[in-house]
């Protein structure tokens, strides 16, 4: 096996956990997913588990290619919400965003696919890049500011950039980011999937953190102090996959 990876998370200052984070490997590789929750605190932790569970069955029943198998895994996260909803009036509402990877060796690459705002990233000698899209308005606002319809102060105080474009609630799914192509790794590249509580921190530390850890499980570990270190009142929760590719 070319990965090595580890999973922590944290709650910060809410008192329930709506984040899940599943990992699985196999003969073939490693697939991993993380869904962050919506809906209330019942109903986000129901999505997000249900999001991940039914992602990693669907992956693992299917004999396509990863990507076709991740496009497959996606649809059947969203149905299984989508059923839940069906059965239970009150879940009405509730969802996830959702990030699943699959990792092959042989040569080593990833392929992934993405709802909402949870980040994917690539750290690669203390370089980090951001692989999927933000599905929130961060990225529209921003966006206004660069053209500057707005001011960058107003487009980083604005209340709406953590509103979702995109989630799975079980209906139609409207942004779907995709890996293009299978994406080259390299030995000792760190693969890190989140929840949207890692923004607390800058992608710059992020890259520090994960670039100075000798294991996945001290990355992981170091990047959930550094968010509570950073004393946000309102931290969100966090929850970090790190992957590590085999290599100095």
């Amino acid at each position: 096996m070319g990965f090595a990876y580890a999973t922590r998370a944290a709650k910060g200052a809410r008192n329930y956990q709506e984040d899940a984070a599943e990992v699985r490997t196999d003969g073939s590789g490693l697939v991993a997913v993380l869904a962050d929750g919506m809906g209330g605190h019942v109903g986000g932790a129901l999505a997000s588990a249900l999001a991940c569970r039914f992602f990693l069955q669907a992956f693992a029943a299917s004999a396509a290619e990863a990507r076709a198998r991740l496009a497959e895994a996606l649809d059947l996260a969203n149905a299984a919400i989508a059923a839940r909803t069906a059965e239970d009036r009150n879940l009405r509402g509730m969802g996830c965003t959702l990030v699943g990877v699959a990792l092959r060796p042989d040569p080593d690459r990833i392929e992934w696919v993405s709802v909402g705002d949870s980040p994917l990233y690539l750290v690669r000698k203390g370089a980090i890049t951001r692989l999927n899209e933000d599905h929130s308005l961060a990225p529209e606002l921003d966006r206004l500011a660069e053209a500057g319809s707005i001011s960058w102060a107003a487009a980083r105080a604005d209340p709406r950039r953590h509103v979702l474009r995109s989630a799975l609630t079980g209906t139609e799914i409207e942004l779907i980011d995709r890996s293009p192509r299978p994406l080259a790794l390299e030995p000792g590249d760190m693969v890190i999937l989140a929840s949207d509580g890692i923004h607390t921190i800058p992608e710059a530390d992020i890259a520090r953190v994960a670039a100075g850890a000798a294991t996945p499980d001290t990355a992981a570990a170091a990047l959930l102090a550094a968010v509570e270190a950073a004393g946000e009142v309102y931290q969100d929760n966090t929850t970090v996959v790190v992957v590590r590719v085999a290599g100095s």
